[in-house]
């Protein structure tokens, strides 16, 4: 901005008023320094501009945290997020903590000292500890969790119906003649887990059948679902069903029960939880829970302007369901 007004023979000041099309400077001299800032590749120092302006309102950018990048699930919510984000005149600063706690403990520091005016974190699958979430709120930094909820601090959040979509989901599978129903699940400590572990079991109970830990594997992959899923299949009363706690592992079993010569859904239905792209690039086409995942981000991000803006107290907790549903396809009945 020095350059331009050593240029024009006017003020910094005189520059920053032009560049942002003020009625005070005419018309003529505007266009005349904007063309002069575009020819020469001149772009406003965002971050500085939201810095010199934070003690009257805060930046808007937004931390957001995600586990890992490849999943569908939270790739759809960091798009519900940036579009809300934008509509409302945010930018989002992404970082992927891996599933790693040392990891989420970097970002969220180092997004603390990028002076974010606020983080949306869904927690890594091996984080215990929740000092680095707890000292964010200390220090008046809003934090929404999303789908990965930390109990172990008072934070707002965002999260899908797990135990209905499980439920609705197991009760199809029994509805259709289905009644040894193998169940694969991530690890109890995520309440998603337990969550959609509690919908399975009462679904079951509710039919009448009693749930079995001799079909329950902890496997929340397709790798480990390929591994493990040919010894199930090969029990003398092998499965009937299998519910996935995503996608990708129904798709790892639907795999090697076709790789082992069997019919789906005829010998054994699969039901997954995500509806991804990947649930209508198999064959056949893959029965599983709809998570929502834009709406997901979209409530995310408007509880966390909220909170920034005003509109919702700081001190207050606000919880938020999105509804699953059901989408039936071809491996079940």
């Amino acid at each position: 901005m020095k350059d331009i007004a050593r240029e024009f023979g006017i003020s910094v000041a005189t520059v920053s008023r032009a560049l942002k099309d003020s009625p005070r400077i005419s018309a003529e001299r505007r266009a005349a320094i904007q063309q002069y800032a575009r020819d020469h590749n001149f772009a406003p120092n965002v971050i500085a501009e939201s810095l010199r302006h934070s003690r009257v309102m805060p930046m808007k950018i937004i931390g957001v945290i995600i586990p890992e990048f490849k999943h569908f699930y939270f790739s759809s919510i960091l798009t519900g997020i940036e579009e809300e984000a934008s509509a409302r005149g945010y930018r989002i600063m992404v970082a992927q903590s891996a599933e790693r706690y040392e990891r989420e403990v970097k970002i969220c520091q180092s997004f603390y000292e990028n002076k974010v005016c606020g983080i949306i974190v869904s927690q890594a699958k091996d984080t215990r500890k929740y000092d680095h979430f707890q000292r964010l709120i200390d220090a008046g930094v809003p934090l929404v969790f999303y789908d990965r909820i930390c109990t172990g601090v008072s934070a707002s959040r965002v999260v899908v119906d797990d135990y209905m979509g499980a439920f609705n989901a197991v009760t199809h599978l029994i509805e259709t003649g289905c009644r040894r129903i193998a169940f694969y699940g991530s690890s109890m400590t995520l309440e998603i887990s337990k969550n959609r572990y509690n919908g399975y079991r009462d679904a079951l109970l509710k039919n009448g059948i009693q749930p079995d830990n001799e079909l329950m594997r902890f496997c929340d992959n397709r790798a480990d679902a390929e591994a493990i899923t040919p010894e199930l299949l090969s029990m003398d009363n092998r499965p009937d069903a299998f519910f996935a706690v995503n996608d990708d592992t129904a798709i790892g079993i639907l795999y090697t029960a076709k790789r082992m010569g069997l019919s789906v859904p005829n010998d054994v239905s699969i039901c997954g939880f995500t509806n991804g792209d990947r649930a209508i690039s198999c064959d056949p086409m893959l029965t599983t829970v709809e998570q929502r995942g834009i709406k997901v981000g979209e409530e995310a991000a408007d509880i966390l302007i909220g909170h920034v803006e005003g509109i919702i107290p700081k001190d207050k907790t606000e919880r938020r369901i999105v509804r699953t549903r059901l989408i039936i396809r071809g491996t079940t009945k």
